[in-house]
């Protein structure tokens, strides 16, 4: 073969493995959650093995500090996607909040609203706090830095006129928290996520258990006016041992990626997550799993959907 021939194959081969190489080409696709006992990461998980498709797509579950974390992570390219509270969500994609005096994260993308996030605020029981009023100077863990966690309760605190400054404030995650309470190093602690939440159950049926201190009331209500990612929220009775039904409020967990990711991994990605098999998974597997519907997906968006979901949503007729 002459030399100008055998470019020529090489050229011809080379361009047909170019063109078959990203059809075969297995995609990582990494889902930021949260700490192992919260409610994200088993979520996570179930949604990374039923959006999976050996050859195609690698979806994983990462363990996590949470929202902030993950909209970082996302924006920083170490993560592909990742859990979030709305409430963050919203303050990167518009530099407020949490994010202000940051650039806005306005790649930040919506692929679906999945349940409601309870707010715990988790006492001793036998402990004399009866309301948010009764935390001040009391030991109480806020959650790590990072957390959105950590950005609503500064903001609850605040509704009753506190801050930091005015309880002994400890900054551990939820499981730490759990064990220090156990231990009688703590007086409470917060958590956000779905009820029920691994640590706080196990916590309530083991030891001294638990109480649940409902988070109401007028400063709740003006509170809520203000800052409308908040909705009234009740857990209930028999959720966790010993504990009946306490008011709270709540905010969703929705699952964010970025416009760096393309629109027909985002479009399969979506489609899978509310397949008849996604459906069976998510039923059985976690008490929120019954509520990530596709129905559910579109409420509260609060930042744009990632073209993919969106035209998912809209052939579904969810969306206009």
């Amino acid at each position: 073969m002459s030399l100008k021939n055998w470019i020529k194959t090489l050229t011809v081969a080379l361009a047909v493995a170019g063109a078959a190489g990203p059809a075969h080409a297995q995609e990582f696709f990494r889902i930021g959650t949260g700490g192992t006992a919260g409610t994200y990461y088993p979520v996570g998980g179930m949604i990374a093995n039923a959006i999976s498709q050996p050859g195609k797509l690698i979806a994983t579950a990462v363990a996590s500090n949470g929202s902030v974390a993950n909209i970082n992570g996302i924006l920083g390219g170490s993560l592909e996607a990742g859990f979030t509270q709305s409430d963050v969500a919203y303050w990167a994609y518009t530099g407020t909040g949490t994010f202000d005096g940051k650039p806005k994260a306005e790649k930040l993308r919506l692929i679906a609203t999945l349940y409601p996030e309870s707010i715990h605020l988790v006492a001793r029981k036998g402990s004399d706090i009866k309301s948010v009023a009764d935390l001040r100077g009391k030991r109480v863990s806020m959650d790590e830095p990072g957390s959105g966690t950590l950005v609503d309760v500064r903001l609850i605190l605040g509704a009753f006129g506190m801050t930091d400054k005015d309880i002994k404030a400890e900054y551990l995650k939820p499981n730490q928290a759990g064990d220090k309470l156990r231990d009688g190093g703590l007086d409470a602690f917060f958590f956000v996520g779905g009820a029920p939440a691994g640590a706080i159950a196990e916590l309530a049926s083991s030891g001294a258990g638990i109480e649940l201190i409902s988070i109401e009331g007028p400063e709740i209500d003006k509170l809520r006016s203000q800052q409308q990612f908040f909705t009234p929220d009740t857990i209930a009775a028999g959720m966790y041992q010993g504990v009946g039904e306490v008011k709270t409020i709540s905010v969703n967990a929705q699952m964010v990626t970025s416009t760096k990711m393309s629109e027909q991994t985002v479009y399969d990605i979506t489609k899978a997550m509310y397949s008849d098999a996604t459906r069976k998974v998510l039923d059985n597997g976690h008490a929120k799993g019954k509520l990530i519907t596709k129905e559910n997906a579109v409420k509260g968006a609060g930042i744009p959907f990632h073209p993919g979901a969106e035209k998912f949503y809209k052939e579904a007729g969810l969306l206009k």
